[in-house]
């Protein structure tokens, strides 16, 4: 058994208890055990889908068999209603579209006090330590606030941090982050655009 989250976007025209039913069905085809289910309700997305300016979003973590997935997913894939959906493994992610950060310690190293060069190249790729934000223009200093424990996909405004006024990511030389979080933020960023959260390019007109 492993616990999945599934990202549902609904037809905005569905009533909710319309969606709960549905919901039911799709997690009895499942057989696993729901640990939680959040109704984020009726949200604007960054780009049409299906023609559509609307979704209604909610995400659910299951518990479940890998084997029950197919099945689940051709259930899915064949209701009309569902314009779109997404099955990842959770790896500690709550439903809400909140990273999970670490609170700053005393006597960590002011921003003003990192190094202005491109230091990236002699960042250690197997550092765990949490990343910090980057503010991506004109100075290259750290951000200063909380360093990200666990990115959430699901987190608009803190994937935003990372991408151009065009969309697109930004590179590490400019972040300064690890290239193992630099990994995690272009999967998290594809997972977003995939579900509508973010704009593939930023001149998509919702």
């Amino acid at each position: 058994m492993r616990l999945y989250e599934v990202v549902y976007i609904f037809d905005p025209a569905l009533e909710e208890s319309e969606i709960e039913a549905r919901i039911e069905k799709f997690h009895g085809t499942l057989g696993g055990t729901v640990q939680e289910t959040d109704f984020w309700g009726i949200r604007q997305l960054a780009y049409p889908i299906q023609n559509q300016n609307q979704g209604y979003y909610v995400v659910a973590q299951i518990q479940a068999d890998p084997t029950d997935l197919p099945e689940f997913e051709r259930q899915v894939k064949l209701a009309d209603e569902v314009m779109r959906y997404l099955v990842v493994i959770n790896e500690g992610e709550p439903t809400t579209g909140y990273s999970i950060l670490t609170e700053r310690p005393e006597g960590t190293m002011d921003p003003d006090d990192v190094d202005d060069e491109d230091d990236d190249e002699d960042d250690d790729e197997d550092d765990d330590s949490p990343p910090e934000f980057q503010g991506g223009r004109g100075r290259r200093s750290r951000h200063e606030g909380p360093a990200i424990e666990l990115l959430n996909y699901k987190d608009v405004e803190t994937l935003s941090r990372f991408l151009t006024e065009s969309g697109k990511i930004l590179p590490k030389r400019t972040t300064k982050v690890t290239a193992r979080f630099q990994r995690q933020l272009g999967s998290a960023v594809k997972r977003a655009r995939y579900l509508g959260l973010i704009p593939y390019v930023r001149n998509h007109e919702a």
